[in-house]
């Protein structure tokens, strides 16, 4: 094809499209033009410019009305096709920006897709059921790198500030003392920091921010870890406090089945330090006003831009 004859087909118009098809359905431009609701000067004057662009006659004129020619008959279902691929295009579209449809992509860390996504995601689910979600895994950040990069729409971890990101926190997470059932501090009212010291404490994941948080808190109460062990999951932590195998500072939404199983039972730590995470839903700053199924999922997660 050569490129003056490219030129003229990238100028073709919807309305021409749409003109042609009811002038050839109908047999008549008085009746296309009256379907189409504008004026029979209007749609023959579209039809003359489709002709001209295509370089080649589409209709002929006869008592009985408009009849194609051999081009014209040869156009329509190539026509039919160009307005349905706009049509669904548009459909589409619409379904995005409403969030009827579409694909959200989320990077989340292993914490937050464990344990708060899940029923995040269910209800999103229920009330988008055509969305489909994607989610990817990795420490804050690496999900950072993920929105920078823009392979994701909306990243889930703790706060991290960054001049190219909006944050949006949605969620407090407290770390709370368990215990196996079995272990003594299962029946006080109360223990302190300093009753931890003696004990194993179970630490999950050196890279995670509770594992600083923890180091953090013990600082601040003036006492000294001497016993611990190191794991890389919370799973795995919680796993070893069943076994009694030590006491741990884990994530309050981590340990509620177990608590309410019994399994586990939480301890009341007395004269401690505020122990939490601050958790955010994170955007490329750039991006622009939210919209479709991200401006649905950010609404459902609620919070607040901050700097």
């Amino acid at each position: 094809m050569d490129e003056a004859h490219s030129g003229r087909l990238n100028s073709i118009q919807l309305v021409q499209v749409e003109g042609f098809l009811e002038v050839a359905r109908l047999g008549s431009v008085s009746r296309a033009a009256e379907a189409l609701f504008i004026t029979q000067p209007t749609l023959t004057a579209r039809l003359h410019s489709l002709e001209r662009e295509l370089g080649a006659k589409l209709f002929q004129r006869t008592p009985r009305g408009m009849r194609l020619t051999e081009a014209g008959r040869a156009w329509v279902p190539f026509a039919e096709r160009a307005l349905r691929a706009l049509v669904d295009g548009r459909d589409a579209l619409e379904q995005t920006m409403s969030a009827s449809a579409g694909h959200l992509m989320i990077a989340s860390a292993p914490a937050v897709s464990t344990y708060l996504l899940p029923s995040l995601l269910e209800r999103f689910v229920a009330a988008h059921p055509r969305v489909e979600v994607s989610v990817r895994t990795g420490h804050s950040e690496d999900i950072v790198a993920l929105v920078l990069r823009d392979e994701v729409q909306v990243g889930l971890g703790r706060v991290i500030h960054h001049p190219d990101l909006e944050l949006r926190p949605f969620h407090k997470e407290e770390l709370v003392l368990v215990c196996a059932p079995d272990h003594p501090f299962a029946r006080r009212r109360h223990v302190t920091m300093g009753d931890v010291t003696g004990e194993k404490l179970i630490m999950f994941d050196r890279t995670s921010s509770y594992y600083d948080i923890t180091h953090a808190a013990f600082l601040s109460a003036r006492v000294r870890l001497r016993r611990f062990m190191e794991l890389d999951s919370i799973e795995a932590a919680k796993k070893m406090v069943e076994r009694s195998l030590g006491v741990a500072l884990l994530p309050r939404t981590a340990v509620a089945r177990e608590v309410e199983a019994g399994t586990l039972r939480r301890v009341t730590l007395r004269g401690a330090p505020p122990m939490h995470n601050s958790i955010a839903a994170f955007r490329r700053r750039d991006a622009g006003k939210p919209e479709g199924v991200e401006a649905a999922f950010l609404a459902l997660l609620g919070g607040k831009d901050v700097a």
